[in-house]
């Protein structure tokens, strides 16, 4: 009756191992494609506690690779955490999941990264990944950087003290500038970066950092490339993240940005100077009478002014659809919510 058992007839895990990954807590920035591989690979494995991070909601173009979510979801527009923690749960109700619908800003990652074991990178922005990497050096604790596009992907594990840091690889590794929006996606490059980051991972919940891949691994499957890069040599002593003198620059207020182009679809977002709930049904009242169609769940409101869509979350985020101008944008949401 062990769920466990052909994981723990696995030498480098047994028994110790797998009771270890059943006492650990894993944070995952972002649910999408590369967060619902992760997430449900964890929650198979055992893990104790899955916090899960996005900012978004389902929609139709996401069920071509993130598989954890169904069409119900994307016709009702719920929100990706909630849709995730759903089917994680049903597949294994024993792992403890936090679902935040929110943003990674600065303040919410120093607070999430609290009492956490590991942090998995499943973002769609250098600026996160930047702020998480800042985060994981300030707190102590390691992280996993992979992105994909294409059928490309990368990965490389962080290691605070030991490796260096996304920071230091930025001026020597070419990184790659592409998005999914300019060259789209395969969900092969998406399991595969999946498979490298889980493996990783499962590596740190158990304790055997000897183990661990020292280098940043890149692939290419639709060409048949496959290549790592040894990278223990390119971690600075004045990296302003890592170094001996650390500043944690992407911290600093000065290197938020509140308004941002989304990953893969003519949106912006844009994230109001403070945090404040708002209330959706008297929002839904006031838009009712301003003409355009208003829709409203438990988790956010949609207001259709065509040819434009502004999605408002609780915690006062909007997502403006149907444009990627980031002034375009903020004229929308002045003149509709103030």
């Amino acid at each position: 009756m062990n769920r466990y058992s052909r994981q723990e007839l696995f030498s480098p895990i047994g028994k110790d191992g797998q009771q270890l990954i059943s006492m650990k807590h894993v944070l995952i920035i972002g649910m999408g494609a590369l967060g619902s591989g992760s997430a449900e690979a964890l929650v198979r494995a055992g893990v104790g506690k899955l916090t899960i991070v996005d900012r978004d909601y389902v929609e139709w173009s996401n069920l071509q690779r993130q598989q954890l979510y169904a069409e119900e979801d994307a016709k009702n527009r719920i929100p990706k955490v909630i849709a995730a923690k759903n089917r994680l749960t049903a597949i294994n109700s024993s792992v403890l999941i936090e679902a935040i619908i929110g943003d990674a800003s600065v303040t919410e990652l120093l607070d999430w990264a609290q009492n956490v074991d590991l942090m998995i990178d499943a973002t769609d922005n250098f600026e996160t990944r930047m702020i998480m990497n800042d985060v994981a050096q300030k707190v102590g604790i390691p992280w996993i950087y992979g992105a994909c596009v294409g059928s490309y992907g990368i990965s490389y594990t962080i290691i605070p003290e030991k490796t260096p840091c996304l920071a230091c690889l930025l001026e020597t590794v070419p990184l790659g500038g592409l998005t999914c929006d300019t060259a789209g996606i395969i969900s092969p490059a998406v399991n595969m970066v999946v498979a490298y980051q889980i493996s990783e991972a499962l590596k740190i919940l158990v304790g055997d950092l000897d183990s661990l891949r020292s280098k940043l691994v890149s692939f290419d499957l639709w060409k048949n490339q496959h290549s790592t890069i040894k990278v223990d040599k390119l971690k600075k002593e004045d990296c302003p993240t890592c170094g001996k003198e650390r500043s944690f620059p992407y911290l600093a207020f000065e290197n938020q940005t509140k308004t941002a182009v989304l990953c893969g679809r003519d949106s912006v977002q844009i994230r109001p100077a403070l945090t404040a709930l708002r209330d959706l049904v008297a929002l839904e009242k006031l838009l009712a009478n301003q003409g355009g169609t208003v829709q409203r769940n438990p988790y956010l409101l949609s207001y259709t002014v065509d040819p434009l869509r502004l999605v408002i979350f609780k915690d006062g985020r909007v997502l403006v659809h149907g444009t990627k101008d980031i002034s375009e944008a903020k004229a929308l949401y002045h003149r509709y919510l103030g």
